[in-house]
Formats: structure tokens, sequence, C-alpha cells
């Protein structure tokens, strides 16, 4: 996951990030793929090998990182200025856990970088819900 050239298969990414930690990385893919049809095409970046690969999902703006971490997933999500407005109004819907790393994010010029590690089936909700205030779910009249 950290050695440069092609990126990496599913099954390379189930073994770094562990069975579990798989399953959500899965489950988070269904999930855009359902809520947001033929919207993203997610791209593999190479970070170096420090950071190794990550797979985005962007349109025009940034929607959304998923990181493959040894024995953990991980999700970036980077909040503009009106977006951080939003996530402020639906906060206390959000878990206690979801809430304190969404206070504890840095802050850069290009916005507020949440770090989310998905590890639990409240965190995928709280990850949906999110990135629904950075793009509506194209089935989101039909609910």
């Amino acid at each position: 996951m950290t050695e440069p050239g092609n990126p990496p298969a599913n099954s390379a990414v189930a073994d770094w990030v562990g069975k579990d930690a798989y399953k959500y990385w899965e489950l988070i893919m269904q999930l855009i793929e359902q809520s947001y049809p033929s919207v993203f095409t997610p791209e593999w970046l190479y970070g170096g090998k420090k950071h190794g690969w990550s797979l985005r999902y962007k349109k025009n703006k940034s929607f959304c990182t998923l990181i493959p971490e040894k024995n953990r997933f991980a999700l970036l999500i980077v909040f503009g200025t009106e977006e951080r407005g939003k996530v402020e109004a639906i906060k206390n819907c959000l878990a206690k856990k979801t809430q304190k790393e969404y206070d504890q994010a840095t802050t850069y010029h290009d916005g507020k970088w949440l770090l989310l590690v998905i590890d639990t089936d409240r965190v995928v909700k709280d990850v949906m819900l999110l990135l629904a205030l950075k793009r509506r779910p194209i089935n989101a009249k039909d609910a």
C-alpha cells in the first residue's frame, strides 16, 4: 500500500486494512454509489512512501477520500466555510465520538479536515449524513 506503481487491487486493500475494516470499506463505496449513482469515478492517488495510496471521490470539488491504513480504514472529508455552517446545524445528530473528532479537526486555508476511522455502523451513518451536506444525494428527493 506504500509502494509506487500500480494502484492496489481490492485483495491488497483487504489484506492491508483487515477483514472487519474491509467490510466497511466496501459498504462506504456501495453507499456512495447508491446515493450518487454515476456521479463519481473514484481515483487512486499515490501520496508517497509515507502516506501510500488513497481513493479519492471528486467531481468538480473534493467529496471524500478513502484511506486504507494498516489494520484500519479512515475517511477524510474536507469542509469549506459554508459546509462547516451546515455541519454545526446538525452536529447534535452525530455520535459523540464524531462530534469530538470534528471539533478537534484542524482547519487549514482550504477547509476543516475531518479524518474519521470507520469502524462501526454508527460512524458509517455519520459519514453519510456529513457527505449529504457536501452534496445532496441524488435519491434524496425520493425519500
